[in-house]
């Protein structure tokens, strides 16, 4: 009885994750298949075509909202890292109440909704009469990365031998090349997941890039909610496919090096 109770078990799960996954990337699929659509209606198949990507790579309004997005995350990502780093340690090095309520603090531009913090940074630049374009965007993309960042850090430097940083000073280690040398390399693997958690989110964000955005600057979010009023070009649907591949093929690279380490470390030991 136990035996069918667990196979009916199993099969129940099977089911469900199948449905789940189902539900996860059926659209993405119908996306994809649409990218080499000949036809520009989405209820009719034109046949197998791949003119949406070469007109993609003509089209310089979609081009340059592209760039504009990749700059904005790259830059970004990259800035709150380091001050994101930075503040985990602070954060790491804090005890009792203050370290509390700095968490708590740092939790509340992840919890809060992007309409509010898109608007408070419009307040905030208008306020002070900081002229809108590329770098209000960039400063706004930096500032809701960081708790991303920080959130990423703080478990591994909670994870680490704290007597490492001692070892290192008894040694003759300076502080700062404590950090750098031991630390850094410590907690590495959570910076690097902070850094592509900041990439993504700064990609995927809409509602704070559209209120701190300036004239003639626009990312792939902003130039696809304009698109939607008169129906979204097929070549956005090649730009997706295209950018599917691109993170499909570096999580199988990341995880294909992770493989291969975990293999050496067994050989090893």
């Amino acid at each position: 009885m136990n035996h069918r109770k667990s196979k009916f078990a199993q099969l129940t799960g099977s089911v469900y994750a199948v449905f789940i996954f189902l539900f996860l990337y059926a659209p993405i699929a119908v996306l994809i298949a649409l990218s080499f659509n000949a036809s520009k209606l989405r209820s009719s198949w034109g046949g197998f075509s791949l003119r949406w990507y070469i007109s993609l790579f003509q089209n310089q309004r979609i081009m340059q909202a592209l760039a504009t997005t990749l700059l904005i995350a790259l830059i970004s990502a990259a800035v709150a890292t380091v001050i994101g780093t930075i503040a985990a340690l602070v954060l790491h090095s804090q005890r009792g109440a203050l370290k509390t309520a700095l968490l708590n603090l740092t939790y509340i531009p992840m919890l809060n909704p992007d309409i509010v913090t898109g608007v408070a940074m419009l307040l905030l630049f208008t306020f002070v009469g900081y002229h809108m374009g590329f770098s209000s965007m960039l400063l706004s993309h930096i500032a809701f990365n960081i708790p991303y960042v920080v959130m990423s850090v703080l478990p591994k430097l909670e994870q680490m031998n704290p007597s490492l940083v001692d070892a290192a000073l008894d040694l003759g280690m300076r502080p700062l090349s404590a950090i750098v040398k031991v630390v850094v390399p410590e907690v590495m693997p959570g910076i690097i997941t902070g850094f592509l958690l900041a990439i993504t989110m700064s990609i995927d964000d809409f509602v704070i890039s559209f209120f701190t955005t300036g004239p003639g600057v626009s990312t792939l979010s902003i130039e696809i909610y304009s698109m939607t009023r008169r129906g979204v070009n097929p070549e956005i649907n090649a730009l997706s496919t295209i950018m599917f591949v691109v993170v499909l093929a570096l999580l199988i690279a990341v995880n294909l090096r992770s493989d291969k380490k975990d293999g050496e470390m067994i050989n090893i030991g």
